[in-house]
């Protein structure tokens, strides 16, 4: 007889309330408004991301990463393991709870990676830590920007003025990014007008699916003309 969940912490936000809830040792769910938005038994296609979005960064010296949401850490447990020593990650996360759970309840799932030393968690829209970069000089540009987020592009995201995936957006990720850098996006399928947006916007794009409890999920993967600024 399969065990009952049980919530371990709940807190309300704008979207519904947000819990944790645990079945046995190492099963868990991340749930907002009733539904479901993450499985710990489910996290292929979250390590896909990491270790695709990282591949291109192997050879750099000290290369900057910036993920968008931390989930349950198997994106940032992916960057940190597929990266060099000296990587450095931001990670922009908007719930803090979030972050507390990775280091505390679901620690060992990642081997503790949101504590890592190389991981600064920002407390944050990742949108304004993207617009950050592009317009801000005296900041070191990331080497890869992660959108890792639970919605990703879909159909409702088309709109110009979208702050994630819209056309202005991608300019502006591309513009955030060093010369040569990657923007890589996670989807719950394929979108193929973000796809041809990424094209549009300068980007050398390319798409992989990888299941998370399912066939259909998508990384999007956009490199940056390694001599253009």
């Amino acid at each position: 007889m399969a065990q009952a969940w049980k919530t371990i912490e709940s807190v309300s936000t704008e979207e519904g309330l947000l819990e944790l809830r645990q079945r046995g040792e190492g099963d868990f769910l991340i749930t907002v408004g009733g539904h479901v938005l993450m499985n710990s038994m489910s996290n292929r296609s979250e390590v896909a991301l990491g270790q695709l979005a990282c591949e291109p960064l192997r050879d750099l010296p000290r290369p900057l990463v910036l993920i968008g949401g931390l989930g349950m850490g198997f994106t940032l447990r992916a960057v940190l393991d597929a990266l060099p020593a000296a990587g450095r990650v931001v990670v922009a996360e908007l719930n803090p709870v979030v972050v507390g759970w990775c280091r505390g309840p679901l620690a060992a799932l990642t081997n503790n990676a949101a504590a890592d030393t190389r991981v600064e968690v920002e407390i944050c829209d990742v949108a304004q830590r993207i617009r950050r970069y592009a317009k801000d000089d005296a900041v070191e540009k990331p080497d890869a920007v992660i959108l890792d987020l639970y919605t990703g592009p879909y159909v409702r995201s088309h709109r110009r003025d979208d702050p994630l995936y819209g056309s202005i957006a991608i300019h502006t990720t591309r513009s955030a990014l060093k010369p040569g850098g990657v923007f890589a996006v996670w989807g719950e399928d394929y979108d193929a007008g973000f796809a041809r947006r990424l094209a549009a916007g300068g980007f050398v794009s390319t798409h992989h699916r990888s299941g998370r409890g399912g066939s259909g999920h998508v990384v999007y993967l956009g490199r940056k003309d390694a001599g253009r600024k």
